[in-house]
């Protein structure tokens, strides 16, 4: 066959004859080529493509290795940052606030919950979303910790500037001296009452003393009562020492202060008597911190030494009669 004709078979001569080629061989034949071409390229491209990465894909590879190593690398980040302002809260609440007699910072404001729609659908559908989703969580709560530790510490600086103030107000001494004490008659807890017979908890601490011994106001603050009783207390006198504490100064023969006037630690404010319930010459003192009854015996450290105040808690232990 020629360039520009073919050989065909003639059934009537029964022979082959070379004819040239018409216009629709030239077209079958142009097609036929061009889609040998087509595919020829075709599949050198798609191999090409499976055997070797292009440079934009060895680049956006090479992105991607970096963006899940900062990724990894953020997750370290924020364990170490969570780590020290775990560290920082525990010293919050066990020193800094155990120093200035606070109660520690609620939990609540430490670790506010956040509710709602979902936060992180704007990541969501990606190979890598519970990652990112994760990480982004995590820095969520320590940027709502990080802002109420800075509000605790507001709070701890605000104690620190009246630190010195409430270490005066705090009832801190005996409001009887050592050497003017008979006995400390009666402690803090389950007493036999001396007049109605019957075991009742008694509120206070009672100092056994002759009549007309001084009483001293044991914190800094102001007279906030002043009251005779022929029942009951007796002559008293009740201190507001701010800071959430209050005492009182019961049975005494002599009142030396007045409703309104201000205190300062180891001022003589009366004198010991037998006035109201109470059977012998003797002071009942109680203290109160925020509005409840304490024992007193755990707030005298200014004025004894160990060995006197552990003697003072083994005797405030005994149980035996109150005077009151």
């Amino acid at each position: 066959m020629s360039k520009f004709k073919k050989s065909l078979f003639n059934p009537e001569t029964l022979q082959i004859e070379v004819v040239p080629y018409s216009v629709v061989d030239y077209v079958w034949w142009s097609l036929r080529n061009v889609g040998w071409i087509v595919l020829v390229g075709t599949g050198s491209v798609l191999l090409f493509d499976i055997a070797f990465d292009s440079p934009k894909d060895r680049a956006q590879a090479r992105e991607i290795a970096f963006l899940e190593g900062q990724v990894l690398s953020f997750e370290n980040d924020i364990h170490e940052i969570e780590g020290v302002l775990e560290n920082i809260e525990v010293r919050d609440d066990a020193i800094y606030r155990t120093l200035f007699g606070t109660d520690p910072y609620p939990e609540y404001r430490r670790n506010p919950g956040i509710g709602g729609a979902d936060r992180n659908r704007v990541l969501r559908g990606y190979e890598h979303t519970e990652d990112v989703a994760n990480l982004s969580v995590r820095v969520s709560e320590v940027q709502r910790r990080l802002v109420a530790q800075s509000r605790s510490f507001d709070e701890v600086m605000e104690l620190a500037t009246t630190h010195e103030e409430r270490l005066h107000s705090i009832p801190a001494i005996q409001p009887v001296r050592n050497d003017d004490l008979k006995r400390m008659a009666s402690g803090w807890g389950n007493r036999f009452h001396p007049i109605y017979k019957v075991m009742k908890f008694h509120y206070g601490m009672d100092f056994s003393a002759p009549t007309g011994t001084e009483i001293f106001a044991t914190g800094d603050g102001v007279v906030v009562k002043v009251r005779r009783s022929y029942t009951g207390y007796g002559r008293h006198i009740v201190i507001r020492h701010g800071f959430g504490y209050e005492t009182l100064y019961a049975h005494m023969s002599k009142t030396l202060v007045s409703k309104g006037q201000k205190v300062k630690r180891g001022e003589t404010i009366g004198l010991v008597g037998n006035t109201g319930t109470s059977v012998a010459p003797h002071l009942h003192y109680e203290v109160s911190k925020d509005g409840k009854k304490v024992n007193p015996a755990h707030y005298y450290f200014n004025d004894l030494s160990p060995e006197q105040y552990e003697l003072l808690l083994q005797n405030a232990e005994v149980a035996h009669q109150s005077f009151d």
